[in-house]
């Protein structure tokens, strides 16, 4: 991904999370494999399940490697982060990567002040006199656009709104300027207009401080807003991939399709939204061949047989897996 202008910052490399051991072990993320420049913004998108969240905190190093088996590597500035100490990682968390979480009220203090919390955070990180830590405070909340900087210091989380306290996670996440920042839901339970402005402040932060990106969501519309490229995740594997306008204006895959379909669009003429049939399969129960196969329409024979592989879209950064674009002749499904 990105031009050859572009240093790469982020490689993952056939990522894999599994739970369990020998036969009895599943896969959460199996084989995710990407790359991400500085300032860029990819989008990794899917259903509840699909493995998003796991692969971002595989790639923040925050799994418990005692109940998950985490292969493959990713690599930040040429460092393989599974395989740095616990203190080289701790290190890097939260200075050179951070992350920004789904649920501000879970991750903030309920019974600490903001800019206790904030000062925290930076020195945690560096040795700094708390008159230094609370400047910073006040500078980072001034950054991401919140109001009365100083007062909100001052206040309890549950005095703030909800876009507020998501703006206090985004400052305590920017405080070291990461070049690196994972958003894993960002805007879930905020409404539209300040879904929107969130959005922009993520954009503005990348722009501002050359940070690349990693946006965790299940909405196609904050993928359209915010992400150079997007990949699609269905039952923990990369189903598609490509520039983010391209994916969207010409999907290839049926689980992108009925993602769109089922996504509402001021744009579209829709009279009823095409929900997509059934659900997505445990880990435990993932059938043979393409995972999507028992929810799809235009599944045939060679979808039990083994996993699609990835085949290129117009001889360009579009990829798909699914045996209907792979240009083999797809053997119908009996019945």
């Amino acid at each position: 991904m990105g031009t050859p202008l572009q240093m790469e910052l982020l490689r993952v490399d056939n990522l894999s999370v599994s739970v369990g051991n020998g036969p009895r072990s599943a896969a959460i993320v199996d084989r995710l494999s990407f790359q991400l420049s500085r300032g860029q913004c990819l989008g990794i998108v899917g259903e509840s399940g699909s493995g998003k969240s796991t692969a971002a905190m595989a790639i923040m190093g925050l799994l418990d490697k005692r109940s998950l088996n985490v292969s493959g590597a990713v690599e930040f500035d040429g460092q393989n982060l599974l395989q740095l100490s616990p203190k080289r990682l701790r290190d890097l968390q939260g200075t050179e990567i951070a992350m920004v979480f789904q649920d501000p009220m879970s991750s903030l203090n309920p019974v600490l002040r903001i800019g206790d919390q904030i000062i925290e955070c930076v020195q945690a990180h560096r040795k700094q006199p708390a008159k230094e830590a609370w400047s910073r405070a006040i500078e980072v909340l001034s950054q991401v656009g919140m109001p009365d900087p100083e007062g909100m210091l001052k206040r309890y989380p549950h005095q703030l709104s909800g876009g507020q306290r998501q703006r206090v996670m985004i400052a305590m996440a920017i405080v070291f300027k990461p070049r690196l920042l994972i958003a894993d839901e960002p805007t879930t339970a905020l409404d539209l207009t300040i879904q929107a402005q969130i959005l922009d402040l993520l954009k503005a932060l990348s722009r501002d401080l050359d940070m690349a990106v990693v946006l965790i969501t299940h909405d196609l519309g904050v993928v359209s807003q915010m992400s150079d490229e997007v990949i699609v995740l269905y039952s923990g594997r990369d189903v598609e991939r490509g520039p983010t306008e391209q994916v969207l204006e010409s999907p290839q895959h049926p689980y992108t399709i009925g993602l769109l379909s089922a996504h509402p669009s001021l744009d579209a003429d829709q009279d009823r939204l095409t929900p997509i049939p059934g659900a997505p399969p445990s880990i435990w129960e993932r059938p043979s061949g393409c995972a999507f196969r028992d929810r799809c329409s235009e599944a045939v024979g060679n979808c039990t047989e083994a996993t699609p592989p990835q085949v290129m879209i117009d001889k360009s950064d579009h990829l798909v897996a699914c045996y209907l674009r792979s240009g083999t002749t797809p053997q119908r499904k009996t019945a």
